[in-house]
Order: C-alpha cells, then sequence, then structure tokens
C-alpha cells in the first residue's frame, strides 16, 4: 500500500474505494467507514501521480491509474469472497472499466457522480472544447497549463467548501488534492472516458449510479444518464436533491453511504439466490 492509502479491516465482502482526478484517497474516506461500519472490508486505493505535485500527475497516463485500481482489486481479493467497486467523478469511469473487463470478479460497481465530461453548470465555456485535449497533448502543447477549480469546487455545504479550499491551498496535496487541473491530465481522462464509453455494454455486474441533480462539475443527463441507459447488468439510481459534484463529502454523504450499503446488501442477496438453484441441482 502507498502511503496514503487506507484499509479497514471488515468481513468477507470488500469494497474498492477509488478517488477522482487531482483528488486524494481522504475524499473517500468518510465514505469508507460508513461501509466499514456497515460490516464491509474497505480500501480506498490512491492512483498513480496523485498525492504529489502536478508535474507528479502529467507524468502518467490512464493506463497508469488504471493500473493502480487492477493492483488494489488483486490484493482485496486476497482477503474477501465477493468485491465491489465504488468510484468517485473520474474514479467512477476506472470502477466501470474494471467491472466490464472482469465481469466474473466484480459483483457489483457503483458509480458516483461518474463525469465522461465537465458539463455541469459552473463550468467554464471553455470546458465544452476540452475533447480537443488529447490532439494538444499529442501536439505537446499546453505541459504546464491547468485550469484552476472555481467556487463552489463540487460541494455544496458552505462550511466545508470553505475548509477544503483552505486545505488545496496549503500545498499539500494528499489533503485534498490539487488546487487545478493540468491539462494533459484532463486530457488523459478524455480518453479514458472514450474508451469507457465503448465497454458500457459489457458491463453485466449490479449497477449503482448516485449523482446529484445540482452538479456542478457532470451534468445527470450526459454523465449519470449515459450508464443508466448502456450498462447490461441490474441498475439502481439514486438521485441527491441536496449535494453538488463532490457527493461523498457533502452533505448527503450519510446518504450515499446507507445508500450503498443497501446496494450491495442487494446485491448480494440476488447472487445468493442465482447460486442455490444452481447448487441444489449440482445435489439432485
Amino acid at each position: 500500500m502507498t502511503e496514503h492509502e487506507f484499509f479497514l479491516e471488515g468481513g468477507r465482502t470488500g469494497v474498492l474505494l477509488i478517488h477522482g482526478l487531482t483528488g486524494t484517497p481522504n475524499e473517500m474516506r468518510l465514505f469508507g467507514r460508513g461501509l466499514n461500519k456497515a460490516g464491509f472490508t474497505v480500501y480506498g486505493v490512491q492512483l498513480a501521480g496523485h498525492c504529489g505535485t502536478a508535474d507528479d500527475l502529467v507524468e502518467t497516463r490512464w493506463q497508469d491509474w488504471y493500473a493502480s485500481v487492477c493492483a488494489a482489486a488483486d490484493r482485496l481479493r486476497e482477503q474477501v469472497d465477493h468485491l465491489f467497486v465504488a468510484g468517485l467523478s473520474m474514479g467512477a469511469l476506472l470502477a466501470l472499466k474494471l467491472a466490464a473487463d472482469q465481469p466474473d470478479r466484480v459483483t457489483g460497481v457503483a458509480a458516483l457522480a461518474t463525469m465522461f465530461r465537465h458539463d455541469g453548470w459552473s463550468m467554464p465555456f471553455y470546458t465544452r472544447f476540452c475533447f480537443i485535449l488529447p490532439i494538444c497533448k499529442a501536439l505537446g502543447i499546453g505541459r504546464k497549463t491547468m485550469f484552476i477549480e472555481q467556487p463552489p469546487y463540487g460541494i455544496k455545504d458552505e462550511k466545508l467548501r470553505a475548509y477544503i479550499v483552505d486545505q488545496m491551498n496549503s500545498g499539500d496535496s494528499a489533503a485534498a488534492g490539487l488546487p487545478g487541473n493540468p491539462w494533459w491530465a484532463v486530457a488523459e481522462m478524455y480518453a479514458l472516458a472514450t474508451q469507457v464509453r465503448k465497454q458500457l455494454s459489457d458491463i453485466t455486474s449490479h449497477c449503482l449510479v448516485m449523482h446529484a441533480t445540482q452538479d456542478d462539475i457532470a451534468s445527470l443527463d450526459h454523465n449519470a444518464r449515459l450508464v443508466e441507459r448502456s450498462v447490461k447488468g441490474p441498475v439502481t439510481t439514486v438521485w441527491l436533491e441536496d449535494s453538488y459534484h463532490m457527493v461523498t463529502v457533502d452533505r448527503e454523504r450519510r446518504k450515499v453511504a446507507s445508500e450503498t450499503v443497501a446496494f450491495i446488501q442487494k446485491a448480494l442477496a440476488a447472487k445468493q439466490q442465482t447460486v442455490a438453484p444452481v447448487a441444489d441441482r449440482a445435489m439432485a
């Protein structure tokens, strides 16, 4: 495990938690504690290139981030019988890809505030053109450039927002992430999004789609609803009415945890009902 990851021991059902782009495992920590209190073993992974400098991040590609997820999933499987994976924002893309690539090993996936593109109500107009960033990167343009995040920073709770902004500006990116998004890192996220979009129909695991109706970073229609209508597995949808993008820390964080616990329990019950008739036939 790397320095900023966390592991909470519980029962034989494990949940792998994946933070977002420029984020840290801390944004998943309260959420993870809620899952652990419900009896699950929880592993909050740190993605490659994160919790350091912007230069550290732009040295990595989305394949490096995904390699972090795959390695963490392998470690967690050694401790549990059933694996669930939950990701926030760009982390949701990585969670969905794992479910698409390893359908027999992932019982369920929770896509929280999924972000295929920056199209929320607070995003500046130029983010509409982020799709050209992979081209810019291929041409070597904008390596040192980033767009600085703007209020409300994905957080509706004003007191919490002020605290997190102070943390982001403190210079310690391991606490609350970087204060901006390097162009080249966003380019990698868009390349990942393109890949995951092609694989959504391969997902047969149980899927929880949870998104804020007022998400300021990623709109409901072009992100969460894309997952909802594209995956092949059973889908549970939960729309949050009092949060912005960072749903694992915002006003409805307890609801996010409780809904995820209910989803996992439902998926496990469904799997057991499927396995029982097979076992009965084998004994007959």
